[in-house]
């Protein structure tokens, strides 16, 4: 383009700008990328770093045990001549469950008492005899002898018929009634089940990994897909001696109370465990901006000047998130509004501080 073509330009574009000037009463404004807005504070919402408890958790899934299961069964053979029980009844201990035909033991009972007595009432005869000298004193002697084996033979036919009355050996629920009136049971058959349910044991493994971390006393929740949303707490009774050494995991048994008999043995629950309990500072999730390697917060000092800081993480709960360090008690972090923030910033808090 030649010299005389550019002089032309400039003039033309001088001139429209002189237009513009006396059309709108003002100079043409040339605007610097990154100076916009630069005066003006961001707009955010903050939280106050305070502590929180925490905990690591291990998860794992368990099955659930009676914390005392029996199947109840005859200790002799005999027919059932009464049950009194139904199924899935509560019982306390000492409940009367099955009787047992028991007329020849009963039979048995009433001979022995006789002889006992008879045997009773001769001892007294003689001992006063003896004392006068009209009775030898080995004559007392025999029938001292024979009222011990009286006593004897009655004791035994007492507990004879004992085995012939079934009762419940602890408080807990009754199963199905596997037997009917008239039934001969034998040792072994068995009657119907008893489990206490008031507490259940759950057991449930985990890797060898965690066996250093794993406390008796340590708190388990557990969540059964039949009872959505709701946990069950335990606390870890006793952790297994060995370690399977196949799966290179130990098994853990926890006791869940189970007061209102929601719980029943054989469910499948997902377990988590709860170990290290601490109480660490924290702040919400979304203060909280992870990068490739780390993560960092925005802190506002009493000018409301924003601070990135690097900080170190731990765990997540409820909102929170554990500040292993990088913080201290009693600083703001920015929660809402982290888009517009940089290092240095001025910043205006629009809401109250929250926890």
């Amino acid at each position: 383009m030649k010299k005389s073509s550019v002089t032309v330009l400039l003039v033309a574009a001088a001139g429209a700008a002189y237009w513009t000037m006396g059309q709108f009463g003002t100079a043409p404004v040339l605007v610097t990328e990154g100076e916009s807005g630069s005066d003006r504070a961001v707009p955010i919402t903050v939280a106050t770093v305070s502590a929180a408890p925490f905990a690591d958790r291990v998860e794992a899934i368990g099955t659930t045990l009676a914390n005392e299961s029996v199947i109840i069964t005859a200790k002799v053979t005999d027919k059932i001549s009464r049950i009194h029980f139904a199924d899935g009844i509560r019982v306390e201990k000492n409940d009367l469950l099955v009787e047992l035909t028991n007329d020849e033991q009963a039979a048995e009972l009433a001979e022995a008492k006789a002889d006992r007595d008879e045997a009773s009432t001769q001892l007294k005869r003689l001992e006063e005899l003896v004392e006068k000298n009209i009775v030898p004193v080995s004559q007392v002697d025999e029938t001292r002898a024979r009222l011990s084996i009286a006593d004897a033979r009655l004791e035994g036919i007492v507990v004879r018929l004992k085995d012939r009355v079934i009762r419940a050996p602890f408080a807990g629920v009754l199963g199905f009634r596997q037997v009917s009136p008239g039934t001969l049971v034998t040792p072994g058959t068995a009657i119907t089940t008893l489990d206490d349910v008031s507490t259940l044991k759950l057991d449930f493994s985990v890797p060898e990994l965690f066996l250093g971390a794993i406390h008796v006393g340590d708190t388990v929740n557990a969540m059964s897909p039949a009872y959505r949303d709701v946990a069950f707490q335990g606390t870890v009774a006793s952790i297994g001696s060995r370690v399977d050494a196949i799966t290179r995991s130990v098994t853990v048994r926890a006791s869940v109370p189970n007061d209102a008999g929601a719980l029943r043995p054989g469910m499948l629950m997902t377990v988590e465990l709860q170990t290290a309990a601490r109480t660490s500072l924290a702040v919400p999730e979304a203060a909280v901006v992870p990068t490739n390697r780390d993560a960092y917060v925005y802190v506002i000092d009493s000018n409301n000047i924003a601070e990135r800081r690097t900080v170190t993480t731990g765990q997540r709960r409820d909102g929170l998130i554990e500040i292993v360090s990088g913080l201290t008690a009693g600083e703001r972090v920015a929660v809402l509004g982290l888009v517009d923030l940089r290092d240095g910033v001025s910043v205006d808090i629009a809401e109250p501080e929250g926890a």
